[in-house]
């Protein structure tokens, strides 16, 4: 693979990653306009360890976070044990359904059609949740209309994803093993409707990447490591890795502010408008 495909690539990768947009869905569409075959084994491989880089912004950016946490868990520290707890408990589910449907999905669902698909219905989907579960939430309780959901009747703190919600948001998230559906979306959106800020369900879908993405990225890289090797090349991959960490660590950050003054429904109408504009190029 050419340096500046991988350096394209990663540029995706990490713009998308932590959006309710679908990076895999944006990179199996950058690759369909690059040129690169959909069904190549090496191109959809580079797709899934390409997003090490942005695991690894998670780890930056969350640094100070994760090594308390750390060293709550050797000493049993309430807080530690909860959110690992509930890290491992949302991972579980898509742990599971990606070793079942992981060739399934490589084979049938990495092309621009199912991309566009999932792109639309998760746009819907977004929107509906804003408008008729957020916002008409903040409103009954008589305080002002607020797309974030910040509102005091809504949870916020980490701590407030309990067992039973992390296991509700693990098994959301199995929906974004569809390219396009997007793992951010999934997991924002399950957070909302259980009662969650979206600052807050959007922190523990960040923190729940570490063990999902982590997983993917080194059973990938491990299944694959021959085809990346010969097809991709050990220059290409580091110059992608690199290239979405420092992307994702930058949008990590402006996300984050983002939500505290608005809320998803932009991104809905972008993935509706992206996703009909694909099949009206597939269609011509």
């Amino acid at each position: 693979m050419p340096i500046y495909l991988a350096v394209l690539l990663g540029i995706v990768e990490g713009i998308t990653e932590y959006l309710p947009v679908s990076s895999t869905g944006h990179l199996v569409l950058a690759g369909h306009l690059l040129g690169l075959n959909d069904a190549d084994p090496a191109t959809s491989s580079f797709e899934i360890v390409v997003q090490l880089g942005a695991i690894l912004a998670v780890v930056a950016h969350y640094r100070t976070l994760l090594a308390e946490r750390l060293r709550g868990l050797l000493v049993r520290d309430p807080a530690a044990v909860r959110l690992a707890s509930a890290l491992l408990i949302a991972f579980a589910p898509t742990a599971a359904a990606g070793l079942l449907l992981r060739k399934t999905i490589k084979a049938h669902l990495f092309g621009p059609l199912p991309v566009a698909a999932a792109l639309i219905v998760g746009g819907v989907a977004m929107i509906l949740v804003e408008r008729l579960w957020v916002r008409r939430r903040t409103e009954h309780d008589g305080t002002s209309p607020d797309p974030t959901g910040r509102g005091q009747h809504l949870k916020e703190g980490l701590e407030n994803v309990t067992a039973s919600r992390a296991l509700a948001i693990g098994t959301a998230q199995c929906l974004s093993l569809w390219p396009g559906t997007s793992r951010a979306m999934c997991t924002i959106v399950a957070g909302q409707l259980l009662g969650l800020s979206t600052g807050t369900a959007a922190e523990f879908s960040f923190l729940l990447a570490l063990p999902t993405l982590g997983a993917a990225t080194i059973y990938e890289g491990y299944k694959a490591r021959d085809i990346l090797a010969a097809n991709v090349g050990a220059a290409s991959i580091a110059v992608g890795l690199v290239v979405s960490f420092v992307v994702a660590w930058i949008v990590i950050g402006t996300f984050l502010r983002y939500l505290r003054t608005r809320g998803l429904e932009p991104f809905g109408w972008y993935r509706i408008v992206l996703g009909a504009l694909v099949l009206w190029v597939l269609g011509r």
